[in-house]
């Protein structure tokens, strides 16, 4: 009897009409679209401004979401005004410390290990990671079949196989005057930097500044007259590999 009772009971309770909800609800215009008056102007109208403001916040919600997704910023910029300007010291750094395409086969023949083009066999180490193009142009350069060596020196080869300002300067204004390469001068400091790299372990590129100093001695070195407010340090001076 009380199972029939309790199953009574559940069967009885009626859901909530929409209108009820809408009437109780805190959302505005709801109670008045929902009402229990009969379909009218009035009701057509709530549901239509209902549905207009719905669709207005959707899009600004979107509009905003869109527009912290691309990260906008502001750059603040102070302009302040100097009567005299000095040109800062311009370091160029580049990638490859020697022009692969200026090493001839004498040059390979003397420093190619030096230059980690070559092994001590005087082969190409790591064919598989090289560049097809510069490998084809490595293995006719490193044939030494039948080949006569000249005499090397290194001071010449840093200096024609090095980069030039005069390939790299595209354009240049200073204190609004057109500069050229003529305008710079290049100090070439091997003794400190050889001295520097002498104690470390690290193959490569070190032990040519090793060679380099030992065929030039601790005097090779010069340092251009400087004109006012330019300084410039020459690109070779950071090193990196050579191939490339």
């Amino acid at each position: 009897m009380e199972l029939k009772a309790e199953e009574e009971e559940v069967g009885g309770v009626q859901p909530v009409s929409i209108q009820a909800f809408a009437s109780s609800s805190t959302l505005h215009g709801l109670a008045h679209i929902f009402s229990y008056e009969r379909l009218s102007l009035k009701r057509a109208l709530w549901a239509l401004c209902f549905l207009g403001s719905l669709a207005v916040l959707l899009c600004v919600c979107t509009e905003r979401v869109q527009y912290y997704f691309h990260y906008h910023h502001v750059t603040k910029l102070d302009e302040v005004a100097a009567s005299q300007l000095t040109f800062p010291a311009v370091t160029l750094c580049n990638l490859n410390e020697f022009r692969f395409s200026q090493v001839s086969k004498n040059d390979l023949y003397h420093a190619g290990e030096l230059l980690a083009l070559l092994n001590n066999r005087y082969e190409i180490p790591d064919t598989q990671m090289a560049d097809e193009k510069q490998l084809e142009i490595l293995q006719d350069k490193a044939n030494f079949r039948s080949f006569k060596p000249k005499p090397f020196n290194m001071r010449e080869f840093y200096d024609r196989a090095g980069h030039d300002i005069r390939d790299m300067l595209l354009s240049c204004h200073f204190r609004g005057e057109v500069c050229s390469a003529e305008d710079f001068k290049v100090p070439v400091q091997v003794a400190k930097e050889t001295l520097r790299l002498s104690t470390l372990p690290s193959p490569g590129l070190h032990t040519i500044w090793k060679v380099l100093y030992i065929q030039l001695g601790p005097r090779w070195a010069s340092t251009a007259e400087d004109h006012e407010g330019w300084d410039w340090q020459w690109a070779g001076d950071n090193a990196g590999h050579p191939a490339g």
